[in-house]
This record gives C-alpha cells, sequence and structure tokens, in this order.
C-alpha cells in the first residue's frame, strides 16, 4: 500500500479512486478540474515528451501538401493503435477520425491539421525536410503531434469522459478546404462543441491568447488573365501592352480599401502573384496576376469581391484589353471569417487558466489571417485559440510560412494539456448545465 500511493496518489485525488470503486459516483466540473490540472505535468514526463518529440520529427522530416498526407496519415494510425484508439480512415482523402470515450452522446471534437507548405527549408538541423521544396514552415507537424498527446492522456483516463472525443485530423488546410470536405462527410454531425489551436512565435511559451466574437479574417483568392496584343517593344504602338494595363491594376486595386473601405471596417487586397512576358524586347500577349482578399464580414467580403472583378474589367477596358476573372475553385475555396462562440470563450478561460495561470490567458485583437477552422464554427459552436512558443532559448522565433520556422519543442506538453484539458472538463460543463436545468424544471413544476 505504501508503493501504490506514492505513485497514485500524487496524480490522483481521492475522489477518483473511489469513482473507480463506484462508478455509480458522478464526477462533477470541480472534480474533473482539479483531474486536468494534473494533465500538463503527465505530459511533461519524459517518457511522454520524448515520445512526442519523436512523432514530431517523424512528420517534419517528411513534409506533405494537401491532400497528399499519406506517410502523416499512416504514422498518426499507427499511433492511435498502439494507444488502443479506434478511427475511421479515410475522412476526406488522407484525414483520420479518431474516438475516445463512451462511443455514446455527447460528442466533443478537437481538430488538428495535418499540411505543409510548398517552400525549401533553410534550417540547419538534424530532423530537417528530407523532400525538396516542401517543409512543415506553420507548425502542423506540432498540431498533429498535440493532438496525440492529448489523445494518450485522455485514453488513459478514459473511465472519466462522459461522452466520447472526436479527434480530427484534418488535412489541406493551407487553402485546400480540407475542413469542408470533413463537415461534408457527415462524420460531426452531432458534436456539440470543436476546439482547435494554432502555435505562435509572438507569444511566451505557456500562454493563450484569443478573443470572444471574430478572431480571424474571411479571405478568397482571385486570378486574373488581362489580354492585349503582342509585339516588338520598338514599336509599342502596334502592340496593346497588357503589362502597363495590368500594372494600372494592381494600383487600382489598393485603392478599394483606402478610398472605399470604411477605414473602421479592416480589409486586406494583396497582389501576390503577376506572370507575363519572357523577353526583355517583346511585348506580350497576356499577363496572369493572382491574389488574396480579406474582411471580417461577410457583406465586407462580397463587396470587395464585387469591386475587384469590376475594377480588373474596367481598367484593362481603358488600356484596350481585355480581362477574365475568376473566383475560388474547388483546390482554392473561399473561408468565412473565424468567429468564437460567446459562450466557449468563458469556458477556455476558466480551463486555460487552470491549466496555465490566469496570468498566462491573454486577450488579443482579431488578426486579418485565415483559417479553416472558421468552416466548422459555421455548424458547430467552435473555439480556436494560439499557443506561445517563445522562450529565452528562442527569443526571436522566425514568423509562420517563413523557410526560417521553427518550432520550440518544449510547446508539445502545452497543447497536449490544453487539448485534452478542454474535452474532458467539457462532459462535466454539459452534464452540470443538465442537471442545473432539470432542477430549475422541478422547482417550476
Amino acid at each position: 500500500m505504501t508503493n501504490l500511493s506514492k505513485w497514485v496518489f500524487p496524480i490522483f485525488p481521492i475522489f477518483v479512486l473511489f469513482s473507480l470503486l463506484n462508478p455509480q459516483i458522478s464526477i462533477g466540473v470541480s472534480e474533473i478540474s482539479e483531474i486536468s490540472k494534473e494533465f500538463l505535468k503527465i505530459a511533461k514526463q519524459d517518457e511522454v515528451f520524448d515520445w512526442m518529440v519523436g512523432i514530431r520529427r517523424r512528420i517534419h522530416e517528411y513534409p506533405e501538401l494537401g491532400y497528399e498526407e499519406f506517410i502523416t496519415s499512416k504514422i498518426i494510425r499507427e499511433e492511435l493503435d498502439k494507444l488502443g484508439i479506434r478511427y475511421k480512415y479515410p475522412v476526406a482523402v488522407t484525414g483520420v477520425v479518431g474516438y475516445i470515450g463512451s462511443g455514446e452522446p455527447p460528442f466533443v471534437a478537437v481538430r488538428a491539421d495535418m499540411d505543409a507548405l510548398p517552400m525549401q527549408e533553410m534550417v540547419e538541423w538534424e530532423h530537417k525536410s528530407k523532400v525538396p521544396g516542401k517543409m512543415h514552415a506553420c507548425g502542423h507537424d506540432a498540431h498533429v503531434t498535440m493532438l496525440l498527446g492529448a489523445a494518450r492522456i485522455l485514453k488513459d483516463h478514459s473511465h472519466l469522459l462522459k461522452g466520447t472525443v472526436v479527434l480530427v485530423f484534418q488535412p489541406a488546410e493551407e487553402g485546400g478546404g480540407g475542413a469542408i470536405q470533413v463537415v461534408d462527410s457527415g462524420i460531426l454531425e452531432n458534436v456539440k462543441a470543436i476546439f482547435g489551436l494554432h502555435v505562435s512565435p509572438a507569444l511566451p511559451l505557456g500562454h493563450v491568447s484569443s478573443k470572444s466574437g471574430t478572431l480571424l479574417a474571411g479571405s478568397g483568392f482571385f486570378e486574373a488573365v488581362i489580354t492585349g496584343k503582342g509585339g516588338h517593344a520598338a514599336i509599342p504602338q502596334h502592340s496593346i501592352d497588357p503589362i502597363l494595363a495590368a500594372s494600372n491594376v494592381v494600383v487600382s486595386l489598393q485603392q478599394l480599401v483606402s478610398r472605399e473601405a470604411d477605414p473602421l471596417d479592416s480589409q486586406v487586397v494583396t497582389v501576390a502573384k503577376f506572370q507575363g512576358g519572357g523577353a526583355f524586347n517583346v511585348i506580350p500577349d497576356s499577363v496572369t496576376i493572382g491574389g488574396t482578399f480579406r474582411a471580417f464580414t461577410k457583406e465586407s467580403f462580397m463587396q470587395l469581391k464585387q469591386r475587384i472583378e469590376e475594377v480588373i474589367i474596367g481598367q484593362a477596358t481603358v488600356q484596350r484589353c481585355k480581362a477574365t476573372v475568376e473566383f475560388s475553385s474547388k483546390d482554392k475555396p473561399f473561408f468565412p471569417a473565424s468567429i468564437n462562440d460567446d459562450g466557449l470563450h468563458k469556458y477556455f478561460q476558466t480551463v486555460a487558466g487552470e491549466v496555465l495561470g490566469p496570468s498566462n490567458v491573454k486577450t488579443m485583437l482579431p488578426l486579418m489571417g485565415s483559417e479553416d477552422f472558421s468552416v466548422y464554427q459555421e455548424v458547430i459552436p467552435g473555439y480556436f485559440y494560439f499557443l506561445g512558443m517563445k522562450s529565452e532559448s528562442n527569443k526571436k522565433p522566425a514568423s509562420v510560412h517563413s523557410p526560417f520556422f521553427e518550432v520550440n519543442e518544449d510547446i508539445l506538453p502545452f497543447g497536449a494539456a490544453m487539448h485534452a484539458s478542454l474535452v474532458a472538463n467539457y462532459f462535466a460543463e454539459i452534464q452540470d448545465s443538465e442537471t442545473q436545468l432539470n432542477d430549475k424544471h422541478h422547482d417550476e413544476l
């Protein structure tokens, strides 16, 4: 008994032992909160931490683009098999959806994205990308690892889960609309809430930041072909110059935000693609431009879309050119703004404060970046937040989507513990709310 207490009691409070001996005892909000405080300690144990680091490095060495995450998916399934966690595969081509708990309602989900970016890694280290031109420059390798870490913790505590945790390993977040395919699959039909996170190089290690309401902008892509008449650069009067027309288009598009948008209604139009011509002395027949546009409201987003098309066609016409404009596609769909559920915001602050300490829970301003997690939030109450990884050893980390981006692996236990705590507590929250509702009905009767 002495040896047993040495190992059991620091991790499991006495009421947990009673619940194991008597399954009829209901574990409430305060009790599960106490248990979830231990999740970070568990995630920081050498065995668990080293296991997560190993997984993250395996994924990092073989980055895969959207809907091509076959190696990543195989690693996920191998680890779930080892943990004894059942799953469905394939979902959305390469995605995996796992299940922990009773197998019965209520269902609560947590999501990690899997895909990498078409970039050459410039960081020299033992486990750098082995695939030329591809890199995990946005931390998705860490996202997958942290969700697997949470899965390990939750599997060991599955007797405490009064419902089912749905683990969503999603492909193609980087513009491919993987979340759309997951939703269309119907696999999240009965889910009550969904949580997601993103690593942040700007936040200190172990800090989280988010806000209620609109967090990230809605985004869309556009591509235009401006066609003129090619000819010799020395006799431009015999040609119709599409490069000049495209240049005027780029300048005019910037005026949509500076002169047509309310300064208090944040919007962005960026032309990031300009292709045309292949010789110094030849005016080309056509030029292709493309870019992205972003806004926080659906009304502003659709107005911006309309005006982008009008400006491109109008400016091309002024320069005697023709233009065609395409928006979105199956490969690059529109994404709505990410809007955090108000009720989940209060809940998140409480749980994050218990796991990380109240002083490490920050409120942030909205960002113009976008996330296809917003697709889930349109059909399920959802909450998205940022998890910091800046430390003394990593004082000036490169931003995401940089070839010099590095993940501070010390972040892994924090993400695993946050995932596990948010979903474990949520069941108790639902149970407590239903109890209060029933008591109220009894009082009314």
